[in-house]
């Protein structure tokens, strides 16, 4: 790993040049468009990063092949287009090494993005969730095998109190509902039945999806700053006659982007 993390630091200090970003961002299904608005682009592919998620049969459709390094609401970011799940092969420290490289080219903070299933009645699909904790409902970890007293991470306020007060601020600032709530992340690749649902209803979720909480352990191991959104595309299984399917999430994902979009240059412009 330590060779991978080397390697692919030298191929991205290579191009960036002085650049340095402080902000690093997670895309989730269907969000890719987010970079559109980015300026002074340099795009990396994957491909040429070692350890970087490789887009073979296993891929996930409606995520990004880049790294994109640029300006964005007037700050210097590093947007990962897409991210390896759990799901694809096993593994949870699959994005271990893209998120060490972000924090070595100089990220601080980082802000995780996802599509979701609503499990809140009150909060319907297209709109936003500001993430305010979560639940590792499928009790892997990504930390597991590493080794000395940093492992024990406290995850108290893994999602930042201060962060989240800037995104709210944003969102009312553009007129956005954004309600916050507690992401539970489940394994997938299924969709979760409505019994398991009504499961993590009572846990105290609000949104459920199959990624993002690995990138918050590892985000909080290395010290990053984090908040989350999640774009709710669906309500989850059983609270509603909606079929559940990958290409309503990317649908319904291109729609809430709009929203996430101008919430994001909106925050990036606060801090």
């Amino acid at each position: 790993m330590e060779q991978n993390i080397a390697e692919a630091v030298k191929i991205i200090t290579s191009k960036m040049g002085s650049f340095q970003p402080d902000v690093g961002l997670i895309l989730g299904s269907g969000l890719a468009s987010l970079v559109d608005d980015v300026s002074d682009k340099i795009s990396i592919s994957y491909d040429a990063l070692p350890g970087f998620p490789s887009h073979g049969a296993g891929a996930v459709t409606g995520h990004g092949t880049n790294l994109i390094l640029g300006i964005l609401g007037g700050q210097k970011v590093a947007i990962l287009e897409g991210r390896k799940h759990y799901y694809e092969d096993g593994n949870p420290s699959a994005m271990r090494v893209p998120m060490e490289v972000l924090k070595q080219i100089g990220v601080s903070k980082l802000i995780v993005t996802n599509s979701a299933g609503s499990m809140d009645p009150d909060v319907a699909p297209a709109n936003v969730m500001l993430i305010n904790d979560h639940i590792n409902y499928s009790g892997l970890n990504p930390l597991i095998g590493q080794s000395g007293d940093a492992r024990f991470v406290d995850m108290s306020e893994a999602y930042s109190p201060k962060l989240r007060e800037l995104m709210q601020r944003a969102a009312k600032e553009n007129d956005i509902s954004l309600s916050e709530g507690v992401y539970i992340w489940y394994s997938g690749p299924s969709f979760e039945t409505p019994a398991e649902i009504r499961a993590l209803r009572i846990l105290g979720g609000d949104a459920v999806g199959m990624s993002t909480v690995p990138e918050v352990i590892i985000g909080r191991y290395l010290g990053l700053e984090i908040t989350g959104l999640s774009c709710l595309t669906n309500m989850a299984s059983g609270m509603s006659n909606t079929k559940l399917s990958h290409h309503q999430t990317k649908q319904v994902a291109a729609i809430g982007a709009k929203k996430i979009k101008t919430l994001l240059k909106s925050f990036l412009q606060k801090l």
